[in-house]
């Protein structure tokens, strides 16, 4: 057995969590898997994996070893998918979850076009605001949009996303407008989420965070319900650009303490921690990338 496979084989056990699972997963007796990874232990001179009876422990080296061999077997398989089937048509499912507005007022057209491209991919796109478990709910990405990346997963952050402050020509009009975040408070607030106190975060002129907490006049968890009903008179939101940008453009909307800093937030693309992306996946994260650029 060469060394790439042997590595291969190792990383397969590791990630089983047994070697009669990665058995299993190839297709051969278990004490096969055992005698290769034995061998594999007497290359290296020290014991990979603690296996006696009701134990079960990757040692201290073996941990080092998976973090690098999961790294080379990834790159020689990201070598043969791309230049054994240069020419083949990419198949295969990719699963995604993006968040609602997100996907629907923006990367709609990106992921449509995406399809068209790749027709073979079977696409599953899954418009949803909740966290969800990779892992778990076995997806091969998330985008999330948030000031940082925390929980489960690894990120890469891809974008950003810009918050300002929008009321209607007709609004303003109406009421006097706010010249300052004391004022604001005189003023219907629109906000997005649930809840009956809410909090906006500002930045001074100092570039010092400014919470201002406030009760919401109307709370929703669609800002494109919310842009709506800031259209319609109903008083003043933070709105994220790619659901304002256009009623923005067009004159329907009017900005509101533009001078005021808002914290942009950050958009990431999401996978399980250690995964091995295919081609499929490679490509997928290379369009998203180059899609959200135009939010930065």
């Amino acid at each position: 057995m060469g060394q790439i496979e042997a590595l291969r084989l190792f990383v397969l056990v590791a990630e089983s969590g047994s070697i009669s699972k990665a058995a299993n997963n190839l297709g051969i007796a278990k004490s096969a898997v055992s005698r290769r990874l034995s061998l594999l232990e007497e290359r290296y001179g020290t014991r990979l994996i603690d296996r006696v009876p009701g134990v079960w422990e990757i040692t201290e080296t073996g941990h080092e070893l998976f973090q690098r061999a999961i790294r080379v077997v990834g790159d020689v398989d990201e070598i043969e998918g791309d230049f054994t089937n240069i020419s083949a048509d990419l198949t295969g499912t990719l699963s995604i979850s993006v968040p609602h507005d997100f996907g629907i007022a923006f990367l709609n057209k990106v992921l449509i076009a995406f399809k068209q491209r790749y027709p073979e991919i079977q696409l599953a796109v899954d418009f949803d605001d909740r966290t969800v478990d990779l892992a778990r709910e076995n997806y091969d990405f998330t985008i999330r949009i948030t000031p940082e990346l925390e929980g489960g997963g690894s990120g890469t952050r891809i974008g950003s996303v810009q918050h300002r402050l929008f009321a209607s020509p007709q609004y303003i009009e109406a009421h006097s407008y706010p010249s300052s975040l004391k004022d604001l408070r005189q003023h219907p607030l629109l906000h997005f989420r649930t809840a009956r106190r809410a909090v906006w975060d500002f930045i001074t002129e100092k570039g010092n965070p400014q919470p201002f907490e406030f009760q919401p006049f109307l709370n929703s968890n669609s800002g494109v319900f919310l842009l709506d009903a800031t259209l319609k008179g109903l008083g003043i939101a933070r709105l994220p650009d790619f659901v304002a940008s256009q009623a923005y453009a067009a004159g329907r909307l009017v900005q509101v303490l533009s001078d005021v800093g808002i914290p942009e937030l950050g958009i990431y693309l999401v996978h399980t921690q250690n995964r091995r992306f295919n081609r499929r996946m490679r490509l997928f994260a290379e369009e998203m990338k180059q899609a959200c650029l135009s939010c930065t």
